[in-house]
């Protein structure tokens, strides 16, 4: 019986590690919500502690890529983009660059690594997608989309952070004939390749939806919202939807055959209703007040939550209809993720606060302010084993964000189940 159940557990263990060697963008689902147990409902006074930093990261804007073995991210020194590989406690593994990065308008590295067990991916602002060895930093394989493939650069430099599908990575380049391509991810070669509408890449993240006839591959480039078989490329439809600057960064969100996408500048969002095989879309409503530049959003109970730019509230909308449940003067710009139903936001101004959503308002249970690193605070949040990721500019932040009491009781069941096995 014992050896059953330490069998049990052992597998149980062995998925979940397997799981966290996967590592991407706003979470496990690229929808900002992470699923943790025994985090603290409310921090001390002065925030959570903070466990570790490390200063050394550059110029850059991506967020933590954390596995059980490692923390990636990326930063640029002198015009050239570093992938940076942390041990759990902090210490530099390893450091090695991956080519020119933005050294323009906004300057530093966009993009943060996706990580798949033993290879790390990162495509550069010019365009430039590396496949590393995640232990060592190895280059395994390159492809150059500028130099090889027509890729036409933006503003403010590519900015996408990769998706995978099974053994294919995806990626936007925006070239009038290799506008969104596959790749497969262990050698490179390009699976198929698509020209999609023509449009520039629009600095956006795609996801993949799984319908029960297809697989769509869901982008906003330049001008338009993108639906794509994603076994074949095939172009399946496009919505307009732009602004000003093009600028369309906020990763697109399905549920149950609707599809939300919403854009900054004022713009805002639209909720288009998916046909079943994918094949095409129809707007079901339209909200201009809830437009979030770069800070994303998050779906919970029904409900949209997020920050607005032009509009710098902070938003409630329904679902459905669209209808704004309520707005708040604060919490704005910023960027969002959410973990067992409360809200973890980080505002531009630079602070750190855990809220509640209600009914008719939030509450702001908690908050602290970042005291280190330098430049926009845009990186994105993370949380990964109790603790949350925090970073601004150079420096990545490490804070203990467990519920000790919860924490306790579990090793106590814990080691009563080993003394009683010996």
């Amino acid at each position: 019986m014992r050896r059953t159940i330490f069998a049990l557990i052992t597998s149980i263990i062995s998925l979940t590690i397997a799981a966290q060697d996967i590592a991407q963008w706003r979470g496990p689902n690229r929808n900002g919500i992470y699923n943790e147990t025994g985090l603290m409902k409310k921090w001390p006074d002065t925030g959570p502690k903070m466990l570790w930093h490390f200063d050394e990261l550059g110029e850059g804007y991506s967020s933590a890529a954390v596995t059980s073995t490692g923390i990636y991210t990326t930063g640029m020194i002198n015009g050239t983009g570093y992938v940076f590989a942390l041990d759990l406690n902090g210490k530099l593994l390893w450091k090695k660059e991956y080519g020119k990065e933005w050294n323009e308008s906004q300057t530093g590295a966009r993009s943060t690594p996706l990580v798949i067990k033993e290879k790390l991916y990162i495509l550069s602002a010019y365009g430039k997608l590396t496949c590393m060895n995640s232990t060592n930093g190895q280059t395994i394989w390159s492809v150059d989309f500028m130099k090889e493939h027509g890729a036409r650069n933006l503003t403010w430099g590519i900015t996408e952070n990769l998706l995978y599908d099974g053994n294919m990575i995806f990626c936007t380049p925006g070239g009038r004939d290799v506008n969104v391509v596959a790749l497969d991810r262990h050698t490179g070669k390009i699976i198929w390749k698509s020209k999609g509408s023509g449009e520039l890449s629009g600095y956006c993240s795609p996801v993949i939806i799984n319908l029960s006839k297809r697989k769509l591959l869901v982008t906003m480039m330049e001008r338009s919202i993108h639906g794509f078989d994603a076994s074949t490329g095939s172009l399946l439809w496009k919505f307009g939807h732009i602004n000003e600057y093009s600028v369309h960064p906020n990763v697109p969100v399905y549920i149950d055959g609707y599809l939300y996408c919403t854009i900054g500048y004022g713009i805002g969002g639209v909720m288009l209703k998916v046909v079943d095989d994918g094949s095409a879309v129809t707007r079901v409503w339209k909200n201009t007040r809830h437009d979030p530049k770069i800070g994303g959003f998050v779906v919970l109970n029904g409900r949209i939550y997020g920050g607005g730019d032009y509009n710098r509230k902070f938003f409630c909308l329904d679902w459905k209809t669209g209808n704004i449940l309520y707005e708040v003067n604060q919490l704005a710009p910023s960027n969002i993720i959410s973990n067992d139903g409360l809200l973890y936001i980080y505002t531009e101004r630079g602070t750190v606060d855990l809220v509640e959503p209600r009914t008719d308002n939030i509450r702001v249970i908690s908050s602290f302010r970042v005291p280190l690193g330098s430049g926009p605070h845009w990186a994105h949040l993370v949380i990964n084993n109790k603790l949350l990721y925090v970073r601004h500019g150079n420096s990545l932040m490490v804070y203990d964000i467990a519920n000790f009491s919860q924490s306790g009781q579990a090793f106590q069941i814990l080691s009563s189940q080993e003394a009683s096995s010996v």
